[in-house]
């Protein structure tokens, strides 16, 4: 009689899953916040929304990954930052509508499930989320061996917000006149990395360890630097009442990202030399070669947030960014449009 087979010779370890959970549970408890009812490791997780804070609350849901930046972290065997990024795809994209991100849910899928590296991975999870300050109060992990490469996994990740009615940031009050602001990068962030990898990897063959004497550090070090996190600072300034829009800076660059939250009558003209562009992205461009429109249509070039604003506005929004340790920059303006927004640099 042969011998009875079992879920972990066909690839997957409960075990190896139940002793994660064990492991991420101090973890989660650091993000844990007032409104959450359930710990983890139920079937849902329960957050009790305070409706009397609120006359009338919308919530805000957004959902992101980390995109072939995970490559690098594969290819590094560096896991502690991609779960910074992770949160911060998605906090990021709700806080441009003046959302405060409540909490944040995880999705994580491997071939074969190492419960040590998932652990360093949902570390960065829930660094994210005290970042953000919304709680982690849930997520999957999924051992799909013969569907995902043993030595890799991928991640999702979910938030969730809320935000006043009357207080949504939409774009729709933005006119010519109005300054235009940003937020510096940390450098890529988790976006262009199909490009910069071609670029460092394929052309020009460098490896994790290589150093690249005009950044100052390895081509790991620069590329796994964790995607910023402006939850904090976009909120202090939405509470001026004094922002017209938000942008935040991902795939598609300014050139995608910035019409998305203007009127059709406005368009916007980034000026050339108002913010310093991070060295990385000056290497991509000379060594690719990359053109001009080309790096501004991948990258953020050193803007991870823009914002919209009255020109008397403006020393209030730098004041209350300041508070928070952010250097508001002056980057471009609006100008009038016949047809539908855009974006010059000039």
């Amino acid at each position: 009689m042969s011998k009875p087979s079992t879920y972990r010779e066909a690839g997957v370890d409960i075990d190896e899953a139940s002793r994660l959970i064990e492991l991420i549970k101090p973890m989660v408890k650091t993000t844990r916040r007032s409104e959450v009812v359930t710990d983890i490791g139920g079937f849902g997780a329960l957050f009790r929304l305070d409706i009397t804070r609120y006359k009338k609350p919308l919530l805000v849901a957004s959902t992101d990954g980390v995109g072939t930046k995970l490559k690098v972290a594969f290819w590094a065997n560096r896991h502690e930052t991609v779960g910074i990024d992770l949160v911060a795809m998605s906090v990021n994209d709700l806080v441009v509508q003046g959302a405060e991100p409540l909490f944040f849910l995880d999705y994580y899928a491997t071939g074969r499930l190492r419960a040590d590296e998932a652990a360093k991975v949902i570390s960065g999870i829930a660094e994210g989320c005290r970042i953000a300050g919304c709680a982690l109060i849930g997520g999957e992990t999924a051992e799909l061996p013969g569907f995902y490469a043993s030595n890799e996994y991928e991640l999702a990740g979910f938030a969730v917000g809320v935000v006043e009615e009357d207080e949504v940031i939409d774009g729709r009050h933005v006119k010519p006149g109005d300054v235009v602001l940003g937020l510096a990068s940390s450098g890529l962030h988790s976006n262009g990395y199909s490009l910069a990898r071609k670029i460092l990897f394929d052309q020009l063959g460098l490896g994790p360890d290589s150093s690249i004497p005009d950044l100052g550090r390895t081509v790991a070090e620069e590329l796994l630097r964790p995607t910023r996190i402006y939850v904090k600072s976009c909120l202090a300034m939405a509470r001026t009442g004094h922002l017209k829009a938000l942008a935040h800076i991902t795939g598609g660059g300014f050139f995608d990202n910035i019409p998305r939250v203007l009127p059709e009558n406005a368009a916007v003209v980034i000026r050339r030399g108002s913010f310093p562009i991070p060295p990385i992205f000056r290497f991509l461009a000379e060594q690719g070669p990359v053109e001009e429109r080309e790096m501004f249509r991948t990258f953020n070039m050193g803007i991870g947030m823009v914002l919209v604003a009255a020109p008397e506005h403006v020393e209030e929004l730098r004041m209350a960014a300041a508070a928070t340790g952010e250097d508001l920059m002056e980057i471009g303006r609006i100008v009038p449009t016949e047809g539908a927004s855009y974006v010059m640099i000039e």
